[in-house]
């Protein structure tokens, strides 16, 4: 493909670089990280600061955008933007169940182990060298945030600016502290459904108890159960779900010769919903993205099983959608992830995790760094943001209850100009 291309006024080039699996064997193992830089046409010679957009997940590539819409636009009028996509997604060196398929369980959990944030904060580093920034700002979002702590406690004299959007992590606590908080933000999301939708609550049950006495196959053959069913309420955290959700489940069936059935637009949906049978990323390091010297032995399953048994579908009692937890189940019932059960078991109880933060170095911090941190976040829990934040001066949080958890998305413009600005003022103090 072209190395380079410009649209509507910007100018969009890829790179790429060809970077160590594993930093402490630098002569092992090498994966390609692709990057993409954005930056106005009429600047392209100018001598912009850069600022690296970091993605949530894990697992997912940086986005594919429009050439100047939402958080891009404000970034573009006085930055260099690089679009990573952090290791295993998109171009570089993905990270699928094909490229795991020739590799023993050992090597699969050995392989996978590489692609946490200390490792895509490294590549990073050597993106900023091999670009010859001398420091560069820093915009993650979600899982992207959880990765701009860790780059702002290795390697803080790298950095100008660091932006985070829903994404401000616990440093110290365990995925089951985690789990147990936003267990309860789903709890609430499903109450405001069913508030608006209360029809929505028998629809759900019907679909349920549809799925518990047949054998419905999705358009990949494989079987669609109501654990799966449940796990579409992830899109319950972002903003305008609502309606969406009622449209698809008013449409779930259809009239066939033998009766009634589950439409095949629904399946189709359910089956597109499965971004781990594509991104298995997300279903692998989602706990150990938390993990420090720790296992999570399924955190979100046995946090459910034994303080949130109310998720565990039962006929008679309320429906409940789960969020954006993993379950051992997925690697028994998805068709892509089954190959691949005893590598998530082992990773599930592996305890030799590195550290992701300093909490020492970033108790020291003189990097300004504004969040933009959602009351209502139901994947990323406030008051764990804030109590992190405590613990990093030159950090200021805009706590606001206007967006959910995808604000960057609906409305980036708005707020990377608000944390900017914040950013400003952090900087203009006197020291």
């Amino acid at each position: 493909m072209q190395e380079s291309f410009t649209d509507s006024g910007v100018l969009f080039r890829q790179h790429q670089f060809d970077l160590p699996l594993n930093y402490s064997e630098k002569d092992g193992t090498r994966i390609t990280v692709f990057a993409r830089e954005v930056v106005e046409l009429s600047k392209a010679d100018a001598n912009l600061p850069w600022l690296v957009y970091f993605q949530g997940g894990p697992g997912f590539p940086s986005p594919r955008p429009d050439s100047k819409s939402g958080w891009l636009k404000r970034a573009l009028q006085d930055h260099r933007v690089l679009l990573l996509d952090q290791r295993g997604t998109g171009m570089s060196s993905p990270l699928t169940h094909q490229t795991l398929s020739h590799m023993d369980d050992a090597k699969q959990v050995e392989y996978i182990s590489q692609f946490r944030a200390d490792n895509i904060v490294r590549d990073a580093e050597a993106i900023r060298e091999a670009l010859g920034a001398e420091k560069w700002s820093i915009l993650g979002q979600s899982f992207g945030g959880f990765c701009s702590l860790t780059y702002l406690s290795f390697y803080p004299q790298s950095l100008h600016r660091v932006y985070i959007t829903g994404g401000v992590p616990s440093l110290t606590r365990h995925a089951d502290d985690v789990y147990r908080a936003t267990y309860q933000r789903v709890l609430d999301k499903n109450k405001a459904f069913f508030d608006q939708f209360p029809s929505a609550q028998r629809r759900c049950a019907e679909i349920a108890e549809f799925l518990r006495t047949r054998d419905v196959k999705l358009p990949n053959g494989q079987t669609f159960t109501v654990e799966q069913f449940q796990q579409i309420g992830i899109n319950l955290g972002r903003s305008g779900a609502n309606l969406p959700m009622y449209y698809l489940l008013e449409e779930a069936f259809t009239e066939t010769v033998q009766g009634k059935a589950l439409s095949v637009s629904f399946l189709q949906a359910m089956l597109t919903e499965q971004g781990y049978q594509t991104n298995p990323i997300y279903a692998f390091l989602h706990e150990p993205i938390y993990n420090q010297g720790e296992a999570s032995v399924w955190s979100a399953h046995r946090v459910r099983n034994t303080e949130y048994a109310e998720f565990n579908y039962e006929p008679g009692k309320p429906f409940l959608f789960t969020g954006e937890m993993v379950y051992p189940w997925m690697f028994d019932q998805m068709q892509n992830l089954l190959p691949l059960k005893q590598a998530a078991e082992a990773l599930a109880k592996k305890s030799d995790w590195p550290a992701l933060y300093d909490v020492e170095k970033l108790a020291e911090n003189t990097v300004p760094v504004t969040c933009a941190v959602y009351a209502d976040d139901m994947y990323v829990e406030m008051d764990y943001s804030r109590e992190t934040l405590k613990g990093i001066p030159n950090s200021r949080a805009w706590i606001t209850n206007e967006y959910e958890h995808n604000g960057l998305r609906a409305d980036g413009e708005r707020i990377l100009s608000r944390l900017m600005d914040m950013g400003e003022q952090i900087g203009n103090l006197p020291s």
